[in-house]
């Protein structure tokens, strides 16, 4: 059968890795998972509590193509206590995960064979959502110095139609300040470069807060989600906020590609909204356990490593022991029974020097994978002496 030269794009690696880590569950070993980006807690028990008292007495049909009114209420009223942001709910869409906001705002935004910068070490599905959407990514390299997030200097010449930057960033957790996320937006509004900003890990942050790009501009498209912060990965809710002459533009289209977000998954994202003990012992949890990585980490031999402001990852440059960085995650998987993600997910040209480990999981899974990492490593080494 025929197929569409959109559909080759290339695999979310990170997946590969995770179903080799569940073959080799299946086949009776333990496993430390370093490589998903998923938090090891449900989504929290009062949200659960609340989807049971529904399910009895609601059949959970279709909800109107933007969301659950009181959700997008809520989500509204989130801006004002985390960022002093006065919203009008109109602006807020609920969406099939953040997935389905970058679906909806890349179609949206941008005609085919126009380009969208990203930063380059970046979320790979960025580039793959838009390949299948016949439009054309631009990696940007980003550089250590700058923390691995673009500045304004690395847009200068490149004829862009959009720019997506995410902060705190995936693989890095690095986050920009208002000053360079005003830079950045300031500099796309003059070259007439649509602004994105993929804020789904706001909320986990170890130092300054996240700042917001409605805090700067309200021309922006600005995407979040219920699957990091709130614990909540597999519900598949999310939201963008987007101008208001935009909504109706963006309602049309959700309309037809999605008719609406999970309706179960929206009732348990209103809820966790009120979740605050639970979520707070959950980022005390990521806080430890980004102590204990970058404590640890150095010891198994990974020393160049940058202190993550936010998200739950360390981005490790890992050259000085491969140049083949899906080689030696499946060397560790394989010996450590560790599972961590190659950089070539978030960087085709350098990834190959690189390994992203996630310390979303629990702190006693975080310890012992430490100590299987460093007692591999140092297997590795002695191997080779």
């Amino acid at each position: 059968m025929r197929s569409s030269r959109r559909s080759e794009v290339a695999p979310f690696i990170v997946m590969d890795v995770m179903e080799a880590a569940r073959a080799a569950e299946a086949a009776g070993r333990r496993i430390i998972h370093m490589e998903v980006g998923q938090p090891g807690t449900p989504a929290p028990a009062g949200a659960r509590a609340a989807l049971a008292g529904v399910l009895e007495s609601d059949p959970l049909g279709y909800t109107v193509g933007l969301g659950l009114p009181g959700l997008r209420a809520r989500i509204a009223r989130l801006y004002d206590e985390w960022y002093g942001v006065k919203l009008d709910p109109a602006r807020v869409i609920v969406t099939a995960g953040s997935s389905g906001a970058f679906l909806l705002a890349f179609t949206a935004l941008f005609d085919a064979g126009q380009r969208v910068g990203l930063g380059l070490p970046g979320y790979p599905s960025y580039t793959q959502i838009l390949k299948a959407l016949s439009l054309v990514p631009v990696g940007i390299e980003t550089a250590p110095e700058n923390r691995y997030q673009p500045v304004p200097a690395d847009l200068e010449g490149r004829d862009l139609a959009g720019l997506i930057v995410a902060s705190p960033a995936n693989p890095s957790g690095t986050m920009l300040d208002r000053g360079a996320l005003g830079a950045l937006i300031e500099t796309a509004t003059a070259a007439g470069t649509a602004f994105i900003s993929d804020e789904i890990y706001h909320g986990i942050q170890y130092g300054a807060r996240a700042v917001s790009a409605l805090e700067v501009s309200d021309q922006c498209y600005v995407i979040n989600s219920f699957s990091k912060y709130f614990s909540m990965t597999g519900w598949r809710v999310g939201w963008m906020v987007v101008p208001e002459d935009h909504v109706r533009r963006i309602e049309r289209l959700a309309q037809n590609m999605f008719i609406c977000a999970p309706h179960a998954g929206q009732v348990v994202a209103l809820a966790a909204m009120g979740c605050d003990d639970e979520l707070a012992a959950n980022l005390a949890v990521y806080r430890e356990n980004r102590r204990l990585m970058l404590e640890g980490l150095p010891k198994a031999g990974f020393t160049r490593i940058a202190p993550p402001d936010g998200a739950f990852y360390i981005y490790a440059d890992v050259s000085d022991h491969t140049d083949d960085s899906r080689a030696f995650a499946a060397e560790i998987l394989e010996q450590a029974r560790v599972a961590v993600t190659p950089g070539l997910d978030f960087d085709a040209g350098r990834g190959h020097r690189t390994l992203r480990f996630s310390y979303a999981r629990s702190s006693a899974d975080i310890r012992e994978g430490l100590a299987r990492l460093q007692d591999f490593m140092a297997r590795r080494t002695a191997g080779r002496g």
